[in-house]
């Protein structure tokens, strides 16, 4: 059984004739699927179904993606694709920023959709490996990958599920530079080796979380041209 198999879904599109198309690609795979019509009548679904993965749209009537994500967001950590027209390097990284796990353009493949369902609810919900580096203290941040726990300053700092296996993959191989490759590979999946934005944009939501001044980061480095490390 795979994490796609029995997973209730939840799309939100104002297209039938789409709605219609996702809900047969998914039903075939096992899940089950409901659906909403616009922004206010997904967010009452959301409440009503607490589904395990939602596939939402942008350019919606009455309310738009972007603000259904930020509610959903504010409330649960359930993985969001966008699925949308909107396709500029601006709203890809808008809509990393703003929760979502993943963003695809339409006009898409189902078979890929279905893929990357896989690895987002694989990234949500897998059981991680037990890490070989455990800890991490210097004073000011405190990082303890056994019990998931994040403190800058003695205060717990909240990560989403994406956010903190990106930082427990940094962790464990400190002061080696990683490739946006390897990043991508081994915290998202390879499915996502072409993605390199999602790097960018994650590496930027960590060093505002724990660095004392994001713009001249402690921990979280750049290594030009080549990818990110965490020193030491």
């Amino acid at each position: 059984m795979t994490f796609l198999e029995n997973c209730k879904i939840l799309v939100i599109d104002d297209d039938p004739a789409l709605r219609q198309l996702i809900t047969l690609t998914f039903v075939s795979q096992g899940c089950q699927v409901h659906s909403a019509a616009n922004g206010s009548e997904g967010l009452r679904m959301f409440y009503e179904q607490r589904p395990g993965l939602i596939i939402l749209d942008i350019m919606m009537p009455e309310i738009d993606g972007w603000t259904v994500c930020a509610q959903i967001r504010q409330l649960s950590n359930v993985p969001i694709i966008l699925l949308t027209s909107l396709g500029s390097e601006q709203d890809i990284i808008r809509g990393l920023e703003g929760g979502a796990v993943d963003y695809v353009v339409k006009p898409f493949s189902p078979k890929v959709l279905v893929a990357r369902a896989k690895a987002s609810l694989r990234q949500a919900y897998q059981t991680p490996t037990p890490p070989k580096v455990t800890t991490f203290s210097d004073g000011y941040l405190t990082i303890d990958l056994v019990k998931r726990r994040v403190l800058v300053g003695n205060e717990p700092v909240k990560l989403s599920a994406t956010e903190y296996r990106l930082l427990a993959y940094l962790v464990q191989n400190a002061n080696q530079v990683l490739t946006t490759e390897q990043i991508l590979e081994n915290v998202w999946g390879l499915e996502y080796r072409e993605s390199s934005d999602y790097v960018h944009v994650y590496i930027s939501h960590l060093r505002r979380k724990i660095e004392a001044d994001p713009k001249q980061p402690r921990y979280i480095l750049t290594e030009y041209g080549i990818g990110y490390y965490f020193e030491k």
